[in-house]
């Protein structure tokens, strides 16, 4: 009986180290997103991004990460002279950076939108809004995601 326990120790500890070195190494050689501050410049380009007229209304807590509803408002007249031209949420941890993208022109009426989102964690979002004269203005918002969603699995064949 000894001889058996010994091997199936033995297996299991090899089983182990395995599983061991493929949770190690899965992270090292994933592609890691660009972190939120570098996509946030990219969306600004050589703009600086300012604080206000932009209002990203988002739960704080939300009990399930799968379907969180979100909108985002620009203070803007929406006028041929003054008005938004796109709008950006970008969020801190889920896979894809983007959250959502939304084109407007003045003949919008409001510059207000509205959809919903996945989380795969609690993290930081962010939407800015850059304007017809190239300015770019933000709103962030931590939210707590009790139930994740977005999490990627992996199978092995």
């Amino acid at each position: 009986m000894s001889i058996r326990n010994s091997s199936r120790r033995r297996l299991l500890l090899q089983a182990g180290a395995a599983a061991a070195v493929q949770v190690v190494v899965r992270p090292a050689s994933a592609q890691e997103a660009p972190a939120l501050a570098t996509v946030v410049a990219q969306f600004a380009g050589p703009q600086r991004v300012r604080e206000g007229r932009v209002k990203l209304e988002i739960a704080q807590m939300v009990d399930n990460g799968n379907v969180v509803p979100m909108r985002v408002t620009v203070d803007s007249p929406m006028t041929a002279a003054d008005h938004v031209t796109e709008i950006a949420v970008f969020n801190e941890k889920n896979p894809q950076r983007d959250v959502a993208r939304f084109q407007l022109g003045p003949r919008a009426g409001k510059a207000d939108v509205s959809t919903r989102i996945r989380l795969a964690t609690s993290q930081q979002l962010v939407a800015l809004a850059r304007m017809n004269d190239g300015t770019v203005w933000s709103d962030s918002v931590d939210v707590i995601v009790i139930t994740a969603a977005c999490l990627e699995t992996t199978t092995s064949s």
